[in-house]
């Protein structure tokens, strides 16, 4: 297994994409000491949800702890919408492509701006400690300058995997960032010991052919018993895959088209991606589902549903399981 190196330290534009079949395209490492990114409160807090949504998430989030010290690796996994997530492994938290301060809008808002529907006064403090964050794009969409910068600020050597087409913008923040090509890994380790693995995988071109492409990860938990694929546009290279294994795919189900061009995709590929990986469970993003406006909002366009995928699914991988995630919810998945 071919390792990472440790780094320690744009303008943005529209996304250009490259065709690629039938869809466009668009180490164990020595660390620097760290201390984990780290808030007033030790549970996810929404401002819109209840106190006995919070105290599930509480539970939730004992009983991950609690089911890793018995020998049971459990994902908990939290939508924030977007592109956004929180997975606490057995213990290891991982904040993923964070949009958690302002709009969503590229730099350009009269060509793009985009809020999140439920979660609207979430903030950086409502987050729980977390162990290390994962930028799989370098666009904004995933490395949302408008939350990195203050994220640096409160925790500039929080632990951070990234993609090495994100390092110009990630280099002034952040002291302890990992860059891994595909084909890379580095371990994130918790406070409680519990330890997860993360390899890179190759995602999609955003930009001329010759670039370097964005990332997906598997993400393998302590004891082995779990390993979950996270990819946020649904494009994946098959050979790279092919020898792969993950138990939970997470990935867009619903594709969001402009006018000759796939922005992202879903549906059939979606399939084809988890019954490449033999998932047993599929976790379908609605990265596309968020309040925008703007001359690019007014023009794209979604195709399928979720339930079109499940029944696509249904002919492929019987056995397979659809779980949606709430907003703000988090969603166990324990071993099958």
């Amino acid at each position: 297994m071919e390792m990472a190196v440790h780094c320690n330290s744009a303008s943005l534009s529209c996304k250009t994409w490259r065709n690629r079949g039938p869809t466009l395209l668009p180490a164990r490492l020595c660390s620097l000491p760290q201390t984990p990114f780290s808030f007033r409160s030790d549970t996810l807090k929404l401002s819109t949800c209840s106190w006995d949504k919070v105290a599930s998430a509480v539970a939730s989030e004992e009983s991950a702890v609690g089911s890793s010290s018995s020998g049971t690796d459990v994902f908990n996994l939290t939508y924030l919408e977007g592109n956004s997530w929180l997975w606490d492994i057995s213990g290891v938290r991982v904040l993923v492509d964070p949009i958690l301060v302002g709009n969503l809008d590229f730099g350009i808002p009269w060509l793009y701006d985009a809020a999140k529907k439920f979660l609207k006064n979430f903030q950086l403090t409502d987050l729980p400690q977390v162990d290390c964050l994962l930028i799989t794009q370098s666009l904004d969409d995933h490395c949302h300058l408008k939350t990195l910068k203050p994220l640096s600020e409160m925790s500039p050597n929080l632990r951070v995997i990234a993609t090495p087409n994100a390092k110009p913008l990630l280099d002034p923040l952040f002291r302890n960032v990992t860059y891994l090509e595909p084909g890379q890994e580095s371990e994130v380790e918790a406070e409680n010991g519990s330890k997860v693995r993360i390899r890179a995988t190759a995602g999609p071109v955003l930009g001329p052919p010759w670039q370097r492409p964005e990332n997906g990860y598997l993400v393998i938990s302590p004891r082995g018993q779990l390993t979950l694929y996270y990819e946020p546009h649904c494009v994946y290279n098959e050979d790279f895959l092919e020898k792969e294994h993950a138990d939970i795919v997470i990935t867009p189900v619903i594709k969001q088209l402009l006018p000759n061009f796939t922005l992202v995709s879903g549906q059939e590929d979606a399939v084809r991606l988890a019954k490449l990986l033999h998932a047993k469970f599929i976790v379908p993003m609605k990265s596309g589902d968020l309040d925008s406006k703007g001359f690019l909002a007014s023009i794209i366009e979604g195709e399928g549903t979720i339930e079109s995928f499940k029944e696509l699914l249904s002919k492929e991988l019987p056995d397979a399981k659809t779980l949606e995630p709430t907003p703000g919810e988090p969603l166990q998945i324990p071993p099958p």
